[in-house]
Order: C-alpha cells, then sequence, then structure tokens
C-alpha cells in the first residue's frame, strides 16, 4: 500500500511540474481566456523591448561589441526573445599589426560542434575584416537554432567559453 501511495504522489509531483511549466507562457486575462504571451496586441502596450510587429536589429554584445572576455550567453538571454527576420550586427575592431587577437564570426552546424568548439563543418560568415565600422550585419531568417562562435587562432575565444552564444528566434503573433 505505501509504495502505491508513493507511487501516485510521484505521479502527481510530476503532473504539476509538467502542467505548471506548460502554462507559463500563457496570460490568462480576467476572463479566463489565453492571452498572447509577450503582450504584442494588449492595449496597454508591450511586456518585452523586443516585443514589436517589426523586425529589430541587435548589436551583438551592446556596447561592449563581439571581443574577447565577454558574457554573449548572459547577453542573449538578457536580451531575447529573438524574432525571425531580426538583424544580429556583429561590431569588432580588424587586425590590429601591433598584436591583439583577430575576430571572426562562425555559424557552427549543431549543438554538439557548439559544447565542442568544432569548427569543421562550421561556416564561416564574417572574417576578421567584416567587423570594423558599421560591422556585420546577419539576418535570423528562420526558426530554428543558431549557433555563433570566434573561431580564429583554432577557436580559442570559443574553446575557453566566451565569444560564443546560441539564440532561436520565434515567429511574431501572429503567425
Amino acid at each position: 500500500m505505501a509504495l502505491a501511495n508513493a507511487q501516485m504522489y510521484l505521479f502527481l509531483v510530476m503532473f504539476s511540474f509538467m502542467f505548471v511549466h506548460s502554462m507559463a507562457n500563457f496570460n490568462y486575462g480576467p476572463w479566463g481566456s489565453p492571452g498572447n504571451w509577450n503582450k504584442t496586441n494588449f492595449p496597454n502596450g508591450n511586456n518585452h523591448p523586443n516585443a514589436t510587429q517589426t523586425s529589430n536589429k541587435f548589436n551583438v554584445g551592446g556596447s561592449e561589441n563581439w571581443r574577447y572576455g565577454f558574457d554573449y550567453m548572459d547577453w542573449a538571454r538578457k536580451n531575447g526573445p529573438f524574432f525571425v527576420n531580426d538583424t544580429l550586427v556583429f561590431k569588432y575592431d580588424p587586425p590590429n599589426p601591433n598584436g591583439g587577437f583577430p575576430h571572426s564570426v562562425y555559424l557552427l552546424p549543431n549543438y554538439s560542434s557548439f559544447i565542442k568548439c568544432d569548427f569543421k563543418r562550421a561556416k564561416r560568415i564574417a572574417d576578421p575584416n567584416q567587423g570594423a565600422g558599421e560591422g556585420f550585419e546577419f539576418v535570423l531568417k528562420k526558426t530554428q537554432h543558431y549557433f555563433f562562435a570566434c573561431g580564429e587562432h583554432e577557436g580559442i575565444h570559443c574553446n575557453n567559453g566566451t565569444m560564443k552564444f546560441v539564440v532561436m528566434p520565434i515567429k511574431r503573433w501572429p503567425y
């Protein structure tokens, strides 16, 4: 009997956990109907600064730009959600003849390559000179994971955990 009670308790805890998390993005209004989770169509305005009906342009890293030693995963978490047709702008200094490491931007093919910083099947989308001035622009064209990393010097900036991040743009409401 105790085993059956424990199993029922475990089932109820798991069910409650899944239910609460599945409902986390719904905004139930006073009438009990689900609202738009990011409030883009609510009369009281947007809940998130990126919740607009037009595409947005993001300078990767904000005022820090694309540089060594910055936490880009944290930047992506704080600036999301990203939407299809948003533009990421990578600004970085061109190669310096007096020293310093040049930067580039690679698009890695999958999560495994991203975690391992494996650039064998990666595509270089911006070379060390393309980040100067207004920077290099990349448009998020599909709802898919985009894995970005700096691949210069055999991916040393990626391997030590900096200069890499992932985004997955979503479609804007209404679909």
